[in-house]
């Protein structure tokens, strides 16, 4: 349940380094996978399509070192046989398709479909795999940001490559949630929406940081969430949030 905050007298001025938007950005989660499959290109394409300002998506690396955009670190075939990304060399991910004549995508050919249509947040999921992703980001023309559950993760991605946004991934409530923001250097706290209250939503904007919501499908908590100065909404439902009536 989203809960309101009364004023808080104990927060300091100080000049905000993030600009504020009027309303937040609209993110598409894992692309418009209502009809098409998840975390795949037409998917990216159509959410932007819709209205998407931003999409969320997440990676995996082959055990040939290509990076890849899939959700779980398992795929799995239409007749059952199983594998994980890790064991698999990326030719053999043909044999996995999303759905026919759709492929698991790598990350650079996401990011070159995309383009400057739409900025790319990258959750990294594999292990291990920061310096090829933070690889594929350079090398790319995208807009892009990199987050993760994992903050070692995050801390990481800001030592191989300082100037790169970073945000963490967050399913509970810390008792200051700016704590992990200023471990890992991250911009962006994405904080589930259950746990999300004005008072979280000015701790991070108090040491000039931006708050995220996911995944946050309840059209009943958007107006709320951007009251209290919710910088973005990640959601499943891109076509109902990019045409909301603020």
């Amino acid at each position: 349940m989203l809960r309101a905050h009364p004023a808080l007298s104990y927060y300091r001025e100080e000049p905000l380094t993030q600009p504020r938007r009027a309303r937040p950005e609209i993110i598409s989660h894992r692309g418009a996978h209502q009809k098409l499959p998840e975390n795949s290109i037409p998917a990216f394409l159509r959410a932007i399509e819709l209205g998407a300002e931003a999409i969320e998506l997440d990676v995996h690396a082959t055990r040939d070192g290509e990076v890849v955009v899939h959700h779980d670190p398992i795929v799995r075939s239409a007749n059952g046989v199983s594998a994980e990304i890790s064991a698999v060399a990326f030719p053999d991910l043909k044999r996995f398709p999303l759905a026919p004549g759709v492929e698991i995508p790598a990350l650079p050919a996401v990011l070159e479909a995309i383009g400057s249509r739409a900025t790319v947040y990258v959750e990294i999921k594999g292990r291990d795999i920061e310096p090829l992703v933070v690889r594929a980001v350079r090398e790319s023309d995208a807009t892009c940001a990199i987050h993760s559950f994992d903050h070692r993760i995050i801390k990481n991605v800001k030592a191989i490559f300082p100037a790169i946004a970073t945000g963490v991934l967050e399913v509970s409530r810390h008792v200051d949630p700016a704590d992990s923001l200023i471990a890992t250097g991250s911009r962006d706290l994405w904080q589930e929406v259950s746990f999300i209250d004005e008072d979280l939503v000015l701790r991070a904007h108090a040491v000039n940081a931006r708050v995220i919501a996911w995944t946050a499908n309840d059209p009943d908590q958007w107006k709320t969430l951007a009251g209290w100065g919710v910088d973005g909404l990640c959601t499943d439902k891109i076509g109902e949030l990019a045409t909301y009536d603020w």
